[in-house]
């Protein structure tokens, strides 16, 4: 399943906010060149082509030429993302991870069909549908392919339990199963809340809602919203977060383009967050919506936002349905924070300097009078590519974790912190704090010499702590909830940390 997340995060960067939906157009030129070319090169070429592969490359090149979010999705990726976005898909309702070559049941999906039957952590699926898929090479979009299917259906698989010698028969029922956008929702102390949003779909303003009235009903009265590498979505979900957050009559987004007149959105008195103290996240990876959200915050003076220039969307795709169900977003308009900013970015020389500028940028950037913006109360704030935070947390050029990054791509702290997690569970760890890390660290190190005994681990203090914040998250996350995934990570967050210190 997280391999889908790159095509996912790429196609909702792309498609950016969401606002109409199209039937095709009827007035479509026939005598038009384009047309006239494709009709001769299906007639006269020399060999045989794939039509419709052919359409949608040519697609694909006429709308690259327009702006980086205008965008064209085949049937098969639409499908993808429309179940990312709706927040469900039909499946048998399992995390897994890919262990030593076979598909191992990290936890089964609460409420959905495996859990259900008895599924369990640690369970190693053997067979699907009597296809062997143990120690053959199987990747994780091959496993989404094999138990994804139609809601109703059946799938037969065959599990290796622990300390069992036979194997175990399951039939299956696909049933749909939720995908969750608000990550998590935690009290980080007696007074102060905390709340991470992944991306704005369908059901994420229903989410926030549900965690934010447990949260306060604990007591909070300050909140941490961390838009973080949240790439965007819904325009509709992004104001009904801002609504809840905002005053009465305070204006949200402004909306308009050369065929669309201007389109104001102002908060209701609707808001049950209205009181609550918040502090905006947000880094190089946070677009779109979250952009709209933290401009909101930002330019009505409601709170704070921390951490890196946001990565610089400001236009608005609505989308076409194509006779095949094809999808087409059209960039139609651009959208305006409430002080006036267009907060998108230059596209840049090509694709790929557009979608990389943000990992380049100078931080001491000087802004031309022009870009100068004031906020409700009279503070300056700057357009001309992004939200640039009111505290700028910056990138630390002498940390380098590559190292890590390599472990975490080849599966090593998954795998390590979930055969830890198992010996742990056995010890009846009661919580995080009873984790014995000197020892969990001392256990790594032995891990990865085992992988790879060429392999020599040489990082900084600062990168040997993150690490083993990691691991602890990881295997608390195995252990219990990913509530106290977060809880952990927070402990070592330089922006979380310096959010609770401006409270």
């Amino acid at each position: 399943m997280k391999k889908l997340q790159p095509l996912i995060y790429a196609l909702l960067i792309s498609a950016g906010i969401l606002i109409g939906s199209f039937n095709s157009p009827k007035n479509t030129t026939k005598g038009s060149k384009i047309n006239g070319i494709l009709e001769m090169i299906e007639s006269h070429y020399v060999d045989t082509i794939n039509t419709f592969n052919f359409e949608d490359k040519a697609i694909n090149a006429v709308l690259s030429e327009l702006d980086p979010h205008s965008s064209y999705i085949s049937i098969n990726d639409f499908k993808s993302v429309e179940e990312d976005m709706q927040g469900s898909f039909s499946g048998i309702g399992v995390q897994f991870n890919i262990i030593d070559d076979s598909i191992v049941v990290v936890s089964p999906i609460s409420g959905g069909p495996s859990e259900k039957l008895g599924i369990q952590s640690g369970d190693r699926i053997v067979t699907v549908e009597k296809e062997d898929v143990a120690s053959t090479g199987i990747k994780n979009d091959d496993v989404v392919k094999l138990l994804r299917g139609e809601k109703g259906t059946t799938v037969n698989i065959k599990i290796k339990r622990k300390e069992q010698t036979q194997l175990m028969d399951f039939a299956i029922v696909r049933d749909d199963i939720p995908l969750y956008s608000v990550d998590a929702g935690i009290m980080l102390t007696n007074n102060i809340g905390y709340i991470k949003v992944n991306r704005f779909a369908a059901k994420t303003y229903k989410e926030m809602m549900e965690k934010a009235h447990i949260l306060t009903s604990q007591g909070m009265q300050k909140l941490i919203l961390d838009l973080r590498n949240n790439p965007g979505g819904y325009l509709h979900i992004a104001i009904q977060m801002c609504d809840e957050l905002l005053k009465d009559g305070e204006l949200i987004v402004f909306t308009e383009g050369r065929n669309r007149s201007k389109e104001e959105t102002y908060a209701t008195d609707f808001g049950s967050l209205e009181n609550i103290k918040i502090i905006a996240l947000i880094n190089e990876g946070s677009a779109s919506a979250s952009e709209i959200v933290s401009g909101a915050l930002q330019d009505n003076d409601r709170g704070i936002v921390i951490g890196m220039r946001s990565f610089g969307k400001g236009l608005v795709q609505e989308q076409i349905t194509l006779e095949d169900g094809s999808i087409v977003r059209l960039t139609t308009q651009r959208y305006y924070t409430p002080s006036g900013r267009c907060i998108q970015k230059d596209y840049g020389k090509n694709a790929k300097d557009y979608y990389l500028e943000q990992y380049t940028r100078d931080g001491d950037t000087e802004y031309p009078d022009s870009l100068k913006y004031t906020t409700k109360n009279g503070r300056t704030v700057y357009g001309g590519g992004g939200i640039t935070p009111d505290i700028i947390i910056e990138r630390d050029s002498t940390v380098n974790y590559l190292q890590i990054n390599k472990m975490i791509s080849k599966g090593w702290v998954n795998e390590f912190c979930f055969e830890k997690s198992e010996h742990l569970q056995k010890q009846n760890i009661k919580d995080y704090n009873s984790i014995d890390m000197q020892q969990v660290y001392a256990d790594f190190l032995s891990f990865i010499k085992q992988k790879d005994n060429t392999f020599e681990l040489k990082i900084g203090t600062i990168e040997t702590t993150y690490l083993d914040n990691l691991l602890l998250a990881t295997i608390s996350r195995n252990l219990w909830d990913n509530d106290t995934y977060y809880k952990v990570l927070s402990l070592e967050d330089e922006y979380i940390q310096r959010a609770i210190k401006e409270f």
